[in-house]
């Protein structure tokens, strides 16, 4: 591995919420966060720059907590604010690791972060600091797997990052149909075409729109996060 270069320059590291929770499945587990923070300093030393975008699910879904009782946008506004957290957690362990990161909220919250603003983002991944993108896109309605393909669309990322609690697209649900096949490579259209639960389908077509390959794998191992920076063949790769 020594010899070899990482096989990208920047990427954008998409973390679901329910990954961070480990297994107690909510809240924030930080023995899997230092797991992660840990892969993410390794691409920095191997001079990748990193940007991050984070779920909330572990603490709130819009959709899903909210359903039903709720207006739709102050349910994802909640979990605009729940994304919020776990990029202050992440960002804490990755400074306890002499990582140099910086937070940026969509919804401005000056007391906690930097607004997002574009070029000053493009500037800390060029001085090698870790930038973690937190409230999704800032829109309701809008999933943080959108907001995680618009920022590396911004960003010019070469890759996105998916790590999820799945280590691959399937062509079923693997858990309901045990003849379910794992794909190492798929295109965007067969994603669409088949609905399949990569990314929902904003994302998904976000994506294809701005030729941004999409490699998804799992997070139970974040050293997975440096195989994939490294250009080994992990999970599925979406292009």
């Amino acid at each position: 591995m020594e010899n070899n270069k990482p096989v990208y320059k920047r990427v954008l590291l998409k973390i679901s919420g329910e990954a961070l929770a480990g297994d107690q499945g909510r809240g924030l587990d930080f023995n899997v966060i230092e797991d992660v923070c840990r892969a993410i300093k390794q691409c920095t030393e191997l001079g990748v720059e990193v940007g991050v975008v984070v779920g909330g699910g572990n603490f709130w879904r819009g959709v899903k907590d909210g359903g039903g009782r709720m207006e739709r946008t102050r349910a994802d506004h909640m979990g605009m604010l729940a994304t919020v957290m776990n990029s202050l957690a992440i960002a804490d362990v990755l400074e306890q690791m002499g990582v140099e990161v910086r937070v940026q909220t969509a919804i401005e919250m000056r007391a906690i972060a930097e607004p997002y603003i574009r070029g000053r983002a493009m500037r800390h991944l060029g001085l090698g600091r870790v930038v973690i993108f937190g409230c999704g896109t800032g829109n309701p309605f809008f999933s943080t797997d959108t907001a995680a393909v618009l920022r590396a669309a911004e960003i010019e990322a070469d890759a996105i990052l998916l790590a999820k609690n799945v280590d691959g697209v399937y062509s079923a649900d693997p858990k309901l149909d045990p003849n379910a096949v794992k794909y190492d490579s798929i295109s965007y259209d067969d994603v669409l075409a088949q609905h399949l639960a990569v990314m929902d389908s904003t994302a998904t077509s976000l994506s294809m729109d701005n030729k941004i390959p999409v490699v998804l794998f799992a997070l139970k191992n974040p050293e997975n996060i440096v195989h994939v920076i490294m250009g080994e063949k992990i999970g599925t790769i979406v292009q």
